[in-house]
């Protein structure tokens, strides 16, 4: 079971997915900006992030089921945004292969070879967030916490290896000149979510 936060009950669902070693509440800037009649957002805890319990390990394919069953237990019948931050964005990829999406987008996905806790935190650039949200800018630093993940870090989600996404779907990263844009630019991430709804 996947903890989650959620503002709003109309609109389009907007999924937020926080990097690997991160937790939900890298999402909270954004979501503040961006929850409105138009859109509910939903961001959840990965498992062994956060609030979520941690297992043993964590396929793509399976997570992404699990993603698509809370989108369908919280009543949300749209197609949802689901927008990928750095070791997540495999993961809204691999959900957009797998189930109706509006769009996708992936944010500061971190280099092929970023596979230990220092590569990723260097990867993430925390150095560009705002004093004012290096609050929500935390991450966990144990290895062991990313051993079931191993199968996402292979490697590097780009253009050429995203799924096509059916129903005319968009994809594509947003504001790639701003790392760690959740917390270096929450209100214009949020303005660039609002277009693709």
């Amino acid at each position: 079971m996947l903890v989650y936060d959620r503002w709003g009950s109309l609109g389009r669902p907007v999924v937020l997915l926080h990097g690997l070693l991160f937790d939900r509440t890298m999402w909270w800037p954004v979501a503040a900006e961006l929850a409105s009649a138009r859109c509910t957002v939903i961001a959840p805890d990965l498992p062994g992030h956060g609030q979520s319990p941690p297992r043993d390990a964590c396929r793509l394919d399976a997570v992404a089921a699990e993603l698509a069953r809370l989108v369908d237990r919280l009543g949300l019948h749209r197609a949802p945004v689901v927008v990928g931050h750095a070791g997540a964005a495999r993961l809204a990829t691999t959900f957009a292969a797998g189930y109706a999406t509006q769009a996708v987008v992936t944010l500061d996905v971190p280099p092929a070879g970023a596979t230990a806790p220092a590569d990723l935190i260097a990867a993430a650039h925390l150095d560009r967030v705002p004093e004012v949200f290096r609050c929500y800018a935390r991450p966990r630093r144990e290895p062991a916490l990313l051993d079931p993940y191993a199968s996402w870090l292979g490697r590097p989600t780009t253009r050429r290896n995203q799924p096509a996404l059916a129903g005319g779907a968009r994809s594509g990263p947003a504001r790639p000149d701003r790392p760690f844009a959740p917390l270096s630019d929450p209100a214009g991430l949020a303005a660039h979510l609002r277009e693709l709804l």
